[in-house]
């Protein structure tokens, strides 16, 4: 099976199917009396017309309708012990869902042209551990004024030319891959502020939004509100004119004639809390895990799909499949995939392999679950790399190798396992070094940048932050820092993953976007719901911190110029141990790496015999050599070089 065979249009079992002279529709509701298909004339009516549908021994109801045409919207209303005839669901299977700007998400079916030009389009043939990833917010990547393109906070206008941000941004510092938030149809308005609604008082969340996207509603459908026709009006609706499909398509093909695989977070283990979700209402004791009195068993966001139950597992696996090959979407970064049995976890990269045998699988393996994943060949966020770079996550005080120190129990020894990509020494966790996906920073807890503030004790959490421009305007002392977080992360074996803004030290400072917000200034670590100037990416900064970009893309240019700094294999790296908290890697014995960790001492490093050119320092990159050195140099404190030895 391939994607580059125009006739190749994945059609899971449910949803509805085009026919020459009729639409057949299908859906799964075994415990219900009666099911109706209504078919609605406008995207706004409450009602339409009713056709009752036929129940099979499988427990499937069918039904087939002729003269309907692209562009009829539809729904289901569902009579039985289980639902709520009430309310009319759309399709758990629409590959698009019109919707309106409330918290209820209220939802209908929108039958769709899936045609599409690929033009030859295929999957990334990047190979996982030669990936260089750039986490995005799809919307923040172009929603500020000065991202310079007409369809801000688009698909269309991700790919905008002559931009600073989107697309143009990506090409510019050099990455490989892009993961998106997520992007399939998901509740991005929440319940009303400190307000008396049915069943629900809302006393945590004065934006009313989810602006991330982990509240998921549409598995099969792209979300609408990215679509370049979009509405963010209260009540207005989104969707109706199905852009959203067409325009995300495009997005991937342009991305991926520019050699940027386009990677997808996507969120299987529960579905959207408050509004009229179709699982719900068709029978969530199918679907769901319910304690004993029938309430949702909780992981922190209401509900909890089952994931082992073979109905929930198909519809899983064909949005996945879905995505593949009507999308062309070259891998999945799974949201809390320890949640996963590992039987499921197994089935997923089988069946998914047998579409693609290079698609990229990885996600929040946490409960130590990473090295479980890992020999089922999957990848991991390794938050290991994270702490031992950084320190505490949460006491600022217990500093890590970036400061000069460690946490408890840690010391150089560390260092050298994530070196090797987590894969060998004192703690080996991964099968290869692919299987590690290494960061500073991602959309999660405070950014690398305001960690550091707080860390130097440039900043308390209580600080109102004045001037958000000046306040990122790196010192000496941080841009060191920064820079040698920067070159660990890309020149250690792994799969290296920079988050939006982490290259010019951005710094998550809330905005003046709400009255009821009492924290409007200082740095914020959860900004989940803010779809503002908190989390849209503020392009005039790249110029403060420019020597920090440059650094950045060095690196990058550094990495894919040497494959030995990607490569799997470990077992020929060689280390120089200069103190607790300097080392040399030798991936090769033709470049050696030196890192200094110290946070006031030079360290004199004895070069192995020859003469070394340097590639790099801790201000330029030159690959045809800086200077030429041999038998010792002299590293400054908080800085890394690279050498090359010559023949």
């Amino acid at each position: 099976m391939s994607c580059e065979d125009p006739q190749n249009e994945y059609k899971p079992q449910y949803g509805y199917f085009l026919k020459e002279d009729k639409i057949d529709f299908r859906i799964y509701a075994p415990n219900a009396d009666s099911v109706i298909l209504v078919i609605f004339q406008n995207y706004d009516d409450d009602d339409g017309e009713e056709y009752i549908m036929e129940k099979l021994h499988s427990g499937d109801w069918e039904i087939s309708i002729k003269g309907l045409k692209v562009g009829a919207l539809y729904g289901y209303r569902l009579i039985g012990p289980y639902n709520s005839p009430s309310v009319i669901i759309a399709d758990p299977y629409s590959k698009l869902a019109v919707t309106q700007n409330n918290f209820r998400h209220i939802a209908k079916s929108l039958i769709i042209d899936n045609s599409f030009d690929w033009e030859g389009d295929s999957w990334s043939k990047t190979k996982m551990n030669d990936l260089i990833i750039y986490e995005a917010h799809l919307r923040d990547m172009t929603a500020h004024g000065t991202s310079g393109v007409e369809n801000n906070g688009s698909y269309k206008g991700f790919i905008e030319n002559d931009q600073k941000g989107g697309i143009e941004h990506l090409k510019n510092l050099g990455v490989n891959a892009v993961q998106f938030l997520p992007l399939w149809d998901f509740a991005n308005f929440e319940i009303p502020y400190k307000v008396d609604t049915v069943g629900f008082y809302n006393d945590w969340n004065p934006y009313e939004r989810n602006h991330w996207g982990y509240m998921p509603t549409f598995f099969m459908a792209p979300e609408t509100y990215y679509s370049s026709d979009h509405s963010s009006k209260p009540d207005s609706w989104n969707g109706q004119n199905g852009l959203a499909v067409k325009e995300m398509k495009e997005m991937v093909k342009e991305l991926h004639a520019n050699d940027i695989a386009v990677i997808l977070d996507v969120v299987i283990n529960h579905v959207s809390n408050y509004d009229f979700h179709p699982l719900k209402y068709i029978d969530k004791s199918i679907y769901f895990k319910l304690n004993d009195d029938g309430s949702y068993v909780s992981q922190c966001c209401g509900n909890l799909l089952d994931t082992d139950n073979p109905k929930v597992l198909e519809y899983i696996l064909s949005s996945l499949k879905y995505w593949m090959i009507n999308y062309h979407i070259d891998g999945f970064r799974f949201d809390q995939c320890y949640l996963l049995s590992s039987e499921t976890a197994k089935l997923i990269k089988k069946e998914l392999q047998e579409i693609n045998p290079n698609v990229f699988l990885y996600g929040e393996a946490w409960n130590e679950r990473e090295s479980e994943f890992s020999q089922m060949g999957w990848g991991s966020f390794n938050a290991y790399f994270r702490d031992v770079m950084r320190g505490d996550l949460y006491d600022y005080r217990i500093k890590g190798f970036l400061f000069g120190d460690y946490r408890p129990g840690e010391d150089i020894d560390d260092v050298k396992s994530l070196l090797n990509g987590t894969s060998s020494g004192k703690m080996k966790t991964y099968v290869n070094p692919g299987h590690a996906i290494n960061f500073l920073e991602v959309h999660d807890d405070y950014c690398f940048n305001d960690y550091i503030r707080f860390s130097l004790g440039l900043n308390q959490k209580s600080d109102v932050i004045k001037d958000p421009m000046k306040h990122i305007k790196l010192n000496e002392l941080q841009l060191k820092i920064n820079k040698l977080g920067a070159m660990f992360l890309l020149l250690s074996k792994g799969v290296p993953i920079i988050h939006q803004g982490q290259e010019w030290a951005h710094s998550q400072v809330i905005a003046s976007a709400s009255s009821n917000d009492v924290n409007i200034g200082k740095m914020d670590r959860n900004p989940y719901n803010k779809d503002n100037a908190t989390n849209w990416v503020n392009w005039s900064e790249l110029s403060i911190n420019a020597d920090l970009v440059n650094y950045y893309k060095n690196l990058i240019k550094l990495r894919k110029e040497f494959p030995v700094l990607s490569s799997q294999n470990v077992e020929n790296a060689l280390f120089d141990v200069i103190s607790n908290t300097s080392i040399g890697y030798f991936p090769d014995e033709d470049l050696a790496i030196f890192f200094n960790g110290d946070v006031k001492e030079s360290k004199t490093v004895q070069l192995p015999p020859g003469d070394w050119i340097v590639l790099l320092d801790e201000k330029n990159l030159d690959l045809g050599g800086l200077k030429t050195v041999n038998k010792e140099l002299i590293l400054p404190f908080l800085s890394g070089i690279v050498l090359k030895r010559l023949p």
